[in-house]
């Protein structure tokens, strides 16, 4: 667990705390310094990076995707890096990561990027202090597609059998992503990022919202159209997920224990209930984000829809999900709305079945993973959390 200041003064971005600890307590207490840390490992492996460049990122990547007894050599701070890395939990279970995050595999291609983008990325950018940071980086406005399509090859990785085990490219581009976001820290502070009012960058709350983006975010919303996931894939969810946040450098107090949508649910609220509503910046991430998205599913082999279409779609998703943010948001009412409960009802069939008949869930999987191996081919060129960390 990291070490906390809960004497620290409280950020201006927290709001209704006295609500919040009527809910849930003393958690109050453990968020509120959460805000004012970053992730000390790997904020001093950047350090490194800067005072000895090349010869650091090399032995980052070498040690990596080949162990860090390749690496004897390595600066301290990478090395304890990799160090962390390599030590596996006693509660991570080898098994759960060779066959992957069997939950999200099994979501046929067109729901899961539905989910990823309507309910993860848009409920990341919901929040007025992530999407505040994100504007200032000049990125995903203008690229959005592209980091859409980067932010889900690394999910991709993630997800895929073996993906996590020691110097495979899920578990190498995880620990790429935790050093992008020490980089991006640096930088924001470096350039004036005001800490009192919004907190350290890329906090550790802001990473648990990440975290909860990719495990309850997006498989509530596709409850909302009839996918639901049984007790036991719940509980697989979070399991393997357990072990992301730790390579992300999440406090394991954030999510160690929680086996289903309730208990995340309930982290999920504390959060969400204790920021500001969303702002222009998120409007603005929001709105490019469903262009890309749109135009993407529109591109799919015999998609049935133009973007116009999917957008229309990806609308009605936000407001039943998101509610009133939808509009706060900027996201538009939809004339697909009225036809949801149809969509519902038919893919609550779909998953029944899926779920009854023998062979049909393995199946679902292999076709997850045949369309993940897919994405990772359009992608031929290096992402910007590899680039940043390339020796070259």
């Amino acid at each position: 667990m990291t070490d906390v200041n809960h004497t620290q003064s409280v950020p201006e971005r927290l709001v209704d705390l006295a609500a919040a600890r009527t809910r849930h307590g003393d958690r109050v207490d453990f968020l509120v310094p959460m805000l004012q840390v970053g992730d000390p490992l790997a904020d001093a492996v950047i350090a490194e990076f800067d005072e000895h460049g090349r010869s650091a990122r090399a032995a980052l990547q070498r040690g990596l995707a080949e162990g860090r007894a390749s690496v004897p050599d390595a600066p301290p701070a990478v090395d304890a890096l990799l160090a962390h890395t390599e030590t596996v939990p006693a509660w991570v279970s080898r098994e759960l990561l060779e066959q992957g995050d069997r939950p999200s595999l099994a979501v046929p291609f067109h729901w899961r990027s539905l989910a990823f983008s309507v309910g993860s990325l848009t409920h990341t950018y919901s929040s007025p202090a992530i999407a505040r940071l994100l504007v200032g980086t000049g990125r995903l406005t203008s690229t959005a597609p592209r980091r859409l399509a980067e932010t889900g090859l690394w999910h991709a990785s993630a997800i895929l059998p073996g993906g996590l085990l020691h110097g495979a490219s899920g578990l190498v581009q995880t620990v790429q992503v935790r050093l992008l976001h020490a980089r991006v820290r640096a930088a924001a502070t470096k350039h004036g990022w005001d800490s009192e009012r919004w907190g350290v960058p890329i906090n550790q709350a802001d990473v648990a919202r990440t975290w909860l983006d990719f495990t309850v975010v997006p498989f509530k919303l596709l409850e909302g159209i009839g996918y639901r996931l049984t007790e036991e894939e719940q509980s697989l969810l979070y399991r393997y997920w357990w072990y992301v946040g730790h390579l992300l450098g999440l406090d394991e107090e954030f999510f160690l224990g929680i086996e289903d949508h309730e208990q995340a649910g309930e982290l999920l609220d504390l959060l969400d209930s204790t920021s500001a509503a969303p702002d222009e910046n998120s409007r603005q991430l929001v709105g490019a984000l469903f262009d890309a998205a749109g135009a993407n599913l529109a591109s799919a082999p015999q998609s049935p829809m133009d973007g116009a279409g999917w957008r229309d779609l990806m609308h009605a998703l936000a407001h039943r999900f998101h509610g009133e943010k939808a509009t706060a948001m900027g996201i538009p009412e939809s004339p697909l709305t009225a036809v949801l409960p149809l969509i519902a009802a038919g893919e609550a069939k779909a998953r029944s079945y899926q779920l009854q008949v023998p062979g049909a869930l393995r199946q679902a999987e292999e076709v997850g993973i045949s369309a993940i191996r897919g994405l990772a081919a359009t992608l031929t060129d290096s992402t910007a959390y590899q680039d940043h960390v390339s020796p070259s």
